[in-house]
């Protein structure tokens, strides 16, 4: 009787484990567009690995809650949370450019040269990951985390988590194309070339309007 319970309790186990466990289609593409062939998927649970196809195409095994990770040479690195709802997972990688990058993304056969060429010389705005956002202040509340954002359309107010003001605001100063900005509403996420959140003795050159800390904004336009 107690063989018999064992054996069931091992067929209960085995039955979980694989219940626990799927296999998630993916696509990875560059600038929203090409795909990527070639690069190494991992899945940090299931210990598992595979490369996506000559079009981006890739299928892997995962258990619950597993963690996608892709880490390859000449684009960003990218995580994904895998749940028990995701069948699929649209990934668009974000390339580094340069010259070497250039040469090396086609040697490893990541994309063919002429369209890496063309989307690298004509499509840098769909390659900008700040476009993902909304407004700047959207941005700046989902992308660095020591901005808080407090207001509505309109009436924001920004702050850096830790500036220590003597002024009675504590609003943090605006510094867009080398120039102080009273206001960045009209600044689109697709137009910023770099964004830099300053505080504390880097601060200090702006004097005491800087005390709040400062946001150094750089657009398109301005370079």
């Amino acid at each position: 009787m107690r063989s018999i319970s064992i054996v069931a309790a091992l067929l209960f186990i085995t039955a979980t484990s694989f219940a626990q466990t799927r296999v998630v289609h993916g696509v990875l593409t560059a600038y929203n567009k090409y795909p990527v062939a070639n690069i190494e998927v991992m899945a940090q649970k299931s210990k598992s690995s595979t490369v996506s196809d000559s079009l981006g195409n890739f299928f892997i095994v995962c258990k619950e809650k597993d963690m996608i990770k892709i880490k390859p040479k000449t684009f960003k690195t990218v995580s994904r949370r895998v749940d028990k709802h995701t069948d699929t997972l649209r990934i668009n990688l974000v390339f580094m450019d340069s010259k070497k990058n250039r040469n090396l993304a086609i040697g490893y056969g990541y994309m063919a040269k002429e369209d890496l060429t063309f989307a690298a010389d004509h499509m840098q705005q769909e390659n900008n990951e700040y476009c993902n956002y909304t407004n700047i202040y959207e941005l700046l509340k989902g992308k660095f985390p020591g901005v808080t954002v407090d207001g509505t359309s309109g009436t924001y107010r920004v702050y850096i988590r830790g500036a220590q003001s003597i002024n009675s605001s504590n609003e943090v100063l605006f510094v867009v194309d080398g120039s102080i900005a009273t206001s960045i509403d009209w600044i689109h996420p697709c137009n910023i070339r770099s964004i830099d959140v300053i505080k504390d003795g880097m601060a200090s050159i702006y004097g005491a309007r800087g005390s709040n800390g400062v946001i150094l904004i750089e657009t398109k336009r301005g370079n």
